[in-house]
């Protein structure tokens, strides 16, 4: 009997060992994949509810400051209180989504911004509208660090920056909708009508993001821990290349912050003289960034992140020069340039950080967003007061020096990577 019962038990053994492993099947989504349609459009309804949330008033700063009597630097605050709030909690909200999923943070974050995008119209005061967007842009902090971490969890590698790209995609239909319709709304109506609409608007992208998105599959529950969120942040900070993005990713927020924020005074003064809504439509620029955004994966693919953000960096300069000129044509043309370049450098620096983290994923998005929305606060009101200055020249000098600070932040990657003990 032990006989038998030992040939039995080595036969099978050996018959285990012969046979072949089974491949690993990688049940992350992609391309063509179920679900990975409804997943797309649903963080696309996302990113054009928080565009045309977050700068529901950029467009508007040439009437809030007739009616309410102030400065372009001090209308500007309504875009710097929603964007500085949204950087400041951002962290915060990225260690909730940790504990409590990216998919009811991300919902709870869009109908907490779009209920306040519904009373922001009856704002009473200029510091009381101040004081409602920036409740509104710490409630939308909850959106951009979760969806990136969503991503990186739920899609396969080869189709993150791709799935990525689509999100910054929506981000620019929502600030380029939402401008457009504020700019002809607010023409016949007034702007408190026009940031209303916004708000019915973004009502309706909650419900149908709530609706479509895919419910997690690879989210592991972490820790709310001061400790391990400290500790997890310090791990990004000491780490030279997401320290760069973080830069990157401020940097050229600064630049397109402060153009699109005095575009509206530049365009409605002489020589150009133009009517609220024609200014608003001049933001169907944001189509370009559309696609640009939506192309980053390519661009990376032919000419490496650093060839890519060489690029974006170039041609926002070029569109920067352009936009000196006293041309209306040429003026618009620089639009397009500045937008493209932003959209294609904001796509790939972002993309980069989701796959440089390994862990915290969710923190080192955060920590770019934080520092991108940083950025756009610091263009708002340096743009504005530069502008007040000094003119569109101003504005645009602020501009030149936030993209030489891309370019040399770049050119410094580019030098680290050659050394083998940076690597």
């Amino acid at each position: 009997m032990p006989a038998a019962s030992t040939g039995a038990s080595t036969t099978v053994a050996a018959s285990s060992r012969s046979l072949p492993s089974l491949p690993v099947v990688d049940s992350r989504m992609a391309p063509g994949g179920p679900g990975y349609r409804r997943m797309s459009f649903a963080l696309f309804l996302a990113g054009v509810a928080t565009f045309a949330l977050l700068y529901s008033t950029q467009a508007l700063l040439p009437l809030i400051s007739g009616e309410f009597g102030v400065a372009a630097s001090d209308a500007s605050w309504t875009v710097s209180a929603a964007t500085g709030a949204l950087a400041l909690f951002v962290l915060p909200m990225s260690a909730l989504s940790e504990r409590f999923g990216r998919r009811a943070v991300m919902t709870g974050s869009l109908a907490v911004a779009a209920t306040v995008g519904l009373l922001v119209p009856f704002a009473p005061s200029l510091g009381a509208l101040i004081a409602l967007r920036a409740v509104q842009g710490a409630a939308l902090a909850g959106l951009p660090a979760s969806a990136t971490a969503y991503l990186a969890e739920e899609v396969r590698p080869k189709a993150l920056i791709t799935a990525i790209g689509l999100f910054v995609a929506g981000n620019s239909v929502g600030g380029m909708s939402g401008r457009v319709i504020t700019g002809w709304v607010a023409q016949e109506w007034g702007w408190r009508a026009a940031v209303a609409v916004i708000g019915v608007v973004a009502v309706g992208c909650a419900v149908a993001f709530r609706l479509l998105l895919p419910a997690p599959r690879h989210f592991r529950t972490g820790s709310l821990r001061p400790g391990v969120l400290v500790r997890t942040v310090r791990t990004h900070l000491s780490n030279p290349l997401l320290r760069r993005l973080y830069a990157i990713g401020a940097l050229f927020m600064t630049v397109f912050g402060g153009v699109y924020t005095v575009i509206g005074y530049r365009l409605t003064d002489a020589p150009f003289s133009l009517p609220q809504g024609v200014v608003g439509s001049v933001f169907l620029v944001y189509l370009v960034g559309t696609v640009s955004a939506s192309t980053a994966g390519k661009l990376v693919a032919r000419l490496g992140r650093r060839g890519a953000l060489y690029l974006a960096g170039g041609t926002t300069t070029a569109g920067l020069l352009l936009s000196l000129s006293d041309s209306l044509g040429l003026v618009l043309l620089g639009l397009v340039l500045i937008t493209a370049g932003f959209f294609a450098g904001h796509a790939v620096a972002s993309s980069a950080v989701s796959h440089t983290a390994k862990e915290g994923r969710a923190q080192a998005s955060a920590l770019y967003q934080s520092a991108y929305y940083i950025g756009s606060s610091a263009g708002s009101t340096l743009g504005a007061v530069a502008f007040h200055a000094g003119g569109w020249s101003g504005t645009v000098a602020v501009g030149l020096l936030a993209v030489l600070g891309v370019v040399t932040i770049t050119v410094m990657g580019s030098r680290a990577a050659r050394v083998p003990a940076a690597a």
